[in-house]
């Protein structure tokens, strides 16, 4: 069992801190938030600290999920930073979705102090958080990696190491790509369905065991139906980690229209008030088409 610390508190890192507290693992954790530390320390028994460097202190093993690039920065550097507080020979594993630019970053300014860096976003949403069953893309040094993967264990399905630094991030880009493109086209498959008056849990129970079945179709169909969107990553989020995608492709030279197309789909949906639905609520807008 290691001492630990876990810096951000949101929807997925409040249950995975919570994991490693049930592994026996001693956690403390830091929240923008003070009074979500707070509750999070009395319900699993850990303890809260006033800012990231009182939270890194004496920690083998240092988490965060937080928002976005100033939020990773924000928490990693300056005198309160988690850095500040970090040994050498310690490990920042950070579980946030930014981009391979500021990973990077991070990552040299780690290595400079004697910190190991493991960037490792993570998919399968609020319920794989919750219930610990996690896909985790790593990158950074095989050593590092190594000693940090049985600690990301207690939340995680599955968790592999991709290359070097920014590895993770650049595998969460295609992460993304892939759901962006899997959920337009199950919305406007559901939404054709509606138009020509078929049953559409009786469609999915059949088309869901050939070729078009996905997580997405198992898992999202039947709320995308009865037009209900509280199930898991924002809109706003999702908004987020696409820019990253389309930043990376236009630095690598990849062509993502499907992607840039949907991002705008999703651009849509925010300006119907949807920026806190989850990212199955595209049907949303082609209903909101016809109205």
């Amino acid at each position: 069992m290691a001492k630990l610390a876990f810096l951000g508190l949101g929807v997925m890192g409040f249950p995975m801190a919570g994991h490693l507290a049930a592994k026996g693992h001693e956690v403390t954790v830091f929240n923008r938030t003070a009074a979500k530390a707070a509750a999070w320390a009395k319900k699993h028994g850990g303890r809260a600290a006033v800012t990231p460097a009182e939270a890194a202190a004496g920690a083998e093993f240092v988490m965060a999920c937080v928002g976005n690039d100033d939020d990773l920065r924000a928490i990693c550097t300056g005198a309160e930073g988690a850095f500040a507080g970090m040994a050498t020979g310690t490990v920042f594993v950070d579980h946030t979705t930014v981009s391979a630019m500021v990973t990077r970053e991070l990552s040299a300014e780690a290595r400079a102090a004697g910190i190991g860096y493991v960037d490792a976003p993570v998919s399968g949403g609020q319920a794989g958080a919750e219930n610990g069953v996690l896909s985790i893309m790593c990158g950074g040094a095989q050593a590092d990696f190594d000693r940090a993967e049985p600690v990301m264990a207690a939340y995680a399905r599955i968790c592999r190491r991709l290359g070097e630094s920014g590895a993770g991030q650049l595998a969460k880009m295609v992460n993304q790509i892939c759901i962006a493109g899997l959920l337009q086209g199950l919305a406007e498959g559901l939404h054709f369905a509606e138009k020509a008056g078929l049953d559409g849990r009786a469609l999915v129970e059949v088309i869901s065991q050939g070729a078009a079945g996905s997580w997405q179709m198992a898992n999202r169909h039947a709320t995308m139906i009865d037009d209900r969107y509280d199930f898991g990553f924002a809109v706003d989020w999702m908004r987020k980690d696409l820019g990253i995608c389309l930043q990376e492709a236009n630095n690598n030279g990849a062509s993502l229209p499907v992607t840039a197309l949907v991002d705008q789909f999703y651009k849509d949906v925010q300006k119907l008030g949807g920026g806190r639905f989850d990212t199955s609520s595209l049907i949303r807008r082609l209903r909101a088409l016809e109205a």
